[in-house]
């Protein structure tokens, strides 16, 4: 794999990821170019739309273009915390108490509609998040390498749901909506369905050991002074704007570097531009605000108060070589 991505779909590149998830996601190039970026980035991605809407397809294509260990959890309110984490059992035979994996021991957990498991549950998930890794009756384990996660819920009617809290929402990279195809997109859609998933056909074209080295080359990726003063200034205008009573975290403005050298990445540059950084902003931000009453009560949209501050903030001036 070439050092820098030229933004071709070689094989063994994220751009040949890209394009095959593609082939099973008709439409939506933006949101799966910004799902790759946070997997150069070592980061995990939430996503959240309305039931139908092809969440699982996305992120089931992404695990056979990549060829990783995935594992894949349909949460619902009697999932354990065992059951991510894994649990010790006795064994008779050998009366030893034997370590049996849970669900995080892979390279890309699949948590389906995870705001409809118990907050215990939900909060099992952290330490793999955070730290790659799990403790189980004090011994502490390596999740795979790379650990990615891509977690769906469902927005829309609260019956046996339960909100994540900021604390986990702020683990999550990224925040993307996949909303409704356009008319010639859903013809498309019914097409491809016609001989079954779509996501079921997808090619292995990349690697663990593929994505770990371009995960490697993209924490390099040079950040001038302006860009992260930039990046500062976007952070602070979120706390400091009236409508929102819970702006960007510092991990927050960590989070928009590291999509932001992925960006560059992925457009074949060794250095981040303003651009990289306006082109991810959105993603990064909008489940990581919290809107006042103010605002809720107006029907203010986060969206539009994000939008708001990337035109209110002056971008440096950055030549692009």
């Amino acid at each position: 794999m070439e050092k820098y991505s030229s933004g071709t779909a070689s094989f063994g590149s994220p751009r040949a990821v890209i394009a095959q998830v593609q082939e099973a996601v008709v439409g939506k190039v933006d949101i799966i170019e910004q799902i790759m970026m946070a997997f150069l980035a070592k980061g995990h991605i939430l996503v959240e739309d309305i039931p139908g809407t092809g969440k699982t397809t996305l992120a089931l294509a992404f695990s056979h273009a990549m060829g990783l260990k995935a594992n894949r959890v349909q949460f619902t309110p009697d999932v354990l915390p065992a059951d991510l984490t894994g649990f010790t059992i006795y064994q008779k035979e050998t009366g030893q108490f034997v370590y049996q994996p849970g669900a995080v021991m892979c390279n890309l957990l699949l948590a389906d509609e995870i705001n409809r498991t118990s907050p215990k549950t939900q909060s099992a998930l952290l330490e793999a998040m955070e730290e790659r890794q799990v403790t189980v009756d004090g011994v502490t384990r390596s999740v795979g390498n790379p650990f990615l996660v891509i977690a769906t819920e469902n927005p829309t009617g609260s019956a046996g749901t339960q909100l994540l809290p900021e604390s986990q929402l702020d683990r999550f990279m990224i925040c993307v909506r996949m909303g409704y195809p356009t008319l010639t997109e859903e013809v498309d859609i019914l097409k491809r369905n016609q001989y079954g998933r779509p996501d079921a056909r997808s090619e292995r074209v990349f690697s663990a050991k593929g994505l770990l080295e371009a995960q490697e080359t993209v924490s390099r990726i040079y950040v001038h002074d302006v860009i992260y003063s930039y990046i500062a200034r976007l952070a602070k205008a979120t706390r400091e704007q009236e409508m929102i009573a819970l702006g960007l975290s510092p991990r927050g403005t960590i989070a928009l570097t590291a999509m932001a050298k992925a960006s560059a990445y992925l457009n074949g540059r060794e250095y981040v531009v303003p651009d990289d950084v306006r082109e991810v902003f959105p993603a990064v931000a909008v489940h990581r605000i919290l809107l006042s009453t103010k605002a809720r009560v107006g029907h203010i949209q986060a969206g539009d108060l994000i939008r708001q501050i990337l035109e209110g903030t002056a971008a440096p001036s950055v030549s692009k070589k």
